[in-house]
């Protein structure tokens, strides 16, 4: 392993609390919906939907501040404060609107550290090594997932599964998030301001959209795969008991942590494209297994699940770094584009849930992403990775 700046080491160990805090409530909170609070799908599919939306125009905005006035780290740290406060309120809701709003905020938080993170991960990136250092971040992100989740079974095993724990539960994330929140504020180093523009347009370059356009396919493919809460969903469905819901997420997780490193030394090997068309056909395995409703097939479903996040993340943020030149903004759509087709994707499969059940809603989502991935192959899109 090359020498990873302390910085990236640092901002790796943030994203580890920080994802500690959320991997505590994601699995739980599709279930506090639907069966504590007794909401609908379609209420789930609009919670899915807000939250996934509302940082849509935040990721746009602090791409471009970070580009055009050099400001950075003040943006990363007020995205993680908002997370941080946020997560812990859910323990007050008794209603999806509620949960909608504090979702929404706590994705605005998302939304405004997301490009302005990413811009330091690429400035303290040494050269031709983008792909390893967005890999070794990525791998204390998810082990931070991987904790949380762990965390969240032996609560729920110990505990039970009563409403005053799933609360109580929303309640104790607020401590790793201030944990996170307090090494970006201390120990995380800002990157040199760049001088302000003198025009006052800000435009562009034909790098920049390039690469914007060569992104498209993954925004579309966003459309048809499941969120987690969809799979949390299925996974009830065909008969995963609650207390073992989190461990489903222990295997996605675990084998992000394992793979992500991994996949960034390919990707400055063999190429984006490469990685990105492997993304796609684990993406639509892990569609066709949930799509078999058996147990046994979901828990693979989630293997597959972890290595089109990890692989897809990784290759789309390094191909960002090598070939855009206004690095902030093209992060800050790459986000928000994420944002839009993620948050059509839920209301669909979530319209579908509900009206049409769940085997319409898994067939949506397997031939989606089964059609794309094919696409992605056949067009020779990988070659230009």
């Amino acid at each position: 392993m090359k020498k990873i700046d302390r910085n990236v080491v640092m901002l790796g160990w943030v994203s580890f609390f920080t994802d500690m805090a959320s991997a505590m409530i994601n699995p739980i909170l599709p279930i506090f919906v639907v069966t504590i609070l007794h909401e609908g799908m379609d209420k789930l599919g609009i919670i899915v939907a807000i939250a996934t939306f509302v940082s849509y125009i935040l990721r746009l905005v602090s791409g471009y501040i970070s580009d055009r006035y050099g400001i950075v780290k003040p943006l990363v740290v007020g995205g993680y404060a908002l997370s941080a406060i946020s997560k812990p309120m859910i323990g007050l809701t008794h209603g999806y609107k509620s949960i909608a709003g504090l979702k929404a905020l706590e994705r605005l938080g998302k939304g405004l550290r997301s490009a302005p993170k990413d811009l330091m991960l690429a400035h303290y990136s040494r050269e031709r090594s983008s792909g390893r250092t967005f890999g070794f971040h990525k791998t204390l992100d998810i082990g931070g997932e991987l904790s949380g989740t762990i965390l969240l079974l032996g609560l729920l095993y110990f505990l039970g599964e009563s409403e005053n724990t799933i609360r109580n539960i929303f309640f104790a994330t607020l401590v790793p998030g201030l944990v996170g929140l307090f090494i970006a504020v201390l120990f995380v180093e800002d990157i040199p301001r760049k001088k302000v523009r003198k025009s006052r347009r800000f435009i562009l370059t034909e790098r920049d959209r390039s690469t914007i356009g060569s992104l498209f396919f993954y925004f579309f493919f966003l459309l048809f795969i499941f969120s987690d809460a969809f799979f949390t969903m299925q996974a009830k469905g065909v008969g995963v008991a609650t207390v073992m819901i989190p461990l489903l997420f222990v295997v996605s997780t675990g084998v992000q942590t394992l793979t992500s490193y991994l996949f960034g030394v390919w990707i400055d090997r063999v190429g984006a494209g490469k990685i990105l068309a492997f993304a796609y056909l684990c993406g639509a395995a892990a569609q066709g297994l949930l799509y078999l409703q058996k147990p046994l097939f979901t828990w693979l479903s989630y293997a597959f699940l972890g290595l089109f996040t990890v692989a897809s993340l990784n290759a789309n943020r390094s191909l960002i770094a090598q070939r855009a030149d206004n690095r902030g903004s093209v992060y800050g759509l790459f986000y928000a584009a994420i944002a839009l087709f993620g948050a059509a994707g839920a209301y669909i499969s979530g319209m579908i849930w509900e009206h049409f059940g769940m085997h319409s809603a898994l067939l949506y989502g397997l031939a989606g992403t089964s059609i794309m991935a094919l696409l992605f192959i056949v067009s020779g899109s990988y070659r230009n990775g």
